[in-house]
């Protein structure tokens, strides 16, 4: 579909989620280079907001825009996009294309774009990129980026949607020469020190409710100011939470305005967290899923438990 669509047009635009992570940054990248190298007469740019810090590794970072130009491109594709609102910024690039194609792996993808690919069970939209793109095109650059998609939304290969699939497709990538143990390292586990701090603030203002089956957690903006962190640099904490013993459903939460918060929830038992998210608008996949609510967080979080509390 992709080298379809490709070699038929002039202008291309790439882009994925709002609040970018791993799997989007890698996916958006990758494509990047790809159709760099493949079809150096196609002007192709990416936008997308702030990335982490720890994304700096990847040289092709630098070109990404982090506005919207004033142009009409002959092809958008949207990568790691569940709804086409979640392109931020860049959704009035998607509106004025000519052509649109999406590429995800969210459940609750509904194929808002005029050619879609979406494959809920796959462990990423870095693995979906692969699958979709000449193999023989794929340098180290390249490889590397498409691994640090998968590596981030596999939770370094430990997902119960890391299928042997995923693992062929990172052992091909790895074969690039590309320096597989530090993106692990540096891009997933190593943490600054405010980082470490706001980790620990959430640990220690953390909650078991449901009969100990769910835990939820929460950091104000005040608190965030306090340890200079923002929420690029909060990957991970929801993870974190979902690894305490007995817990089936982790709840995360971080302030974004007044009276509005991010929502991050992660499971490791028989919740469907995507249902719990596409109740209140949100959405995601069966073991991880976000959205945003208005409200007070203790409210917040009574809303959301008994939601989850239906399927515990």
């Amino acid at each position: 579909m992709l080298n379809h669509a490709l070699s038929n047009v002039n202008t291309v635009a790439i882009s994925g989620h709002i609040r970018p992570d791993g799997d989007c940054v890698g996916s958006c990248i990758g494509l990047y280079l790809y159709v760099k190298k493949c079809y150096p007469n196609v002007k192709v740019d990416v936008y997308l907001e702030e990335i982490p810090d720890s994304f700096i590794m990847f040289d092709a970072v630098k070109d990404i825009k982090h506005e919207a130009e004033k142009f009409v491109y002959d092809l958008f594709i949207a990568l790691d996009c569940a709804d086409k609102s979640r392109l931020g910024f860049s959704e009035i690039l998607f509106d004025e294309a000519k052509t649109k194609i999406c590429v995800d792996h969210h459940i609750s993808n509904q194929g808002f774009a005029e050619q879609n690919y979406i494959v809920a069970e796959a462990s990423s939209t870095a693995e979906l990129v692969f699958r979709l793109i000449n193999k023989e095109q794929i340098d180290t650059d390249i490889a590397e980026c498409l691994y640090l998609g998968i590596v981030h939304d596999t939770g370094v290969f430990q997902y119960s949607s890391t299928a042997p699939e995923t693992m062929e497709a990172a052992a091909y990538l790895m074969r690039k020469n590309i320096r597989a143990n530090e993106i692990i390292d540096k891009t997933y586990y190593e943490k600054t020190f405010s980082q470490n701090k706001a980790l620990g603030e959430a640990l220690l203002r953390s909650k078991l409710v449901l009969g100990q089956k769910c835990i939820v957690s929460y950091l104000t903006k005040e608190i965030m100011d306090a340890y200079q962190v923002g929420p690029k640099d909060l990957e991970g904490i929801v993870s974190q939470l979902r690894v305490t013993q007995g817990v089936e459903v982790a709840v995360f939460m971080y302030q974004l305005d007044e009276e509005e918060y991010k929502i991050s929830l992660r499971a490791s038992g028989t919740v469907d967290v995507s249902k719990v998210a596409q109740v209140f608008g949100g959405g995601g996949h069966t073991k991880a899923a976000g959205l945003s609510m208005k409200g007070k967080p203790e409210s917040i979080i009574e809303r959301l438990t008994e939601e989850i509390g239906k399927q515990l």
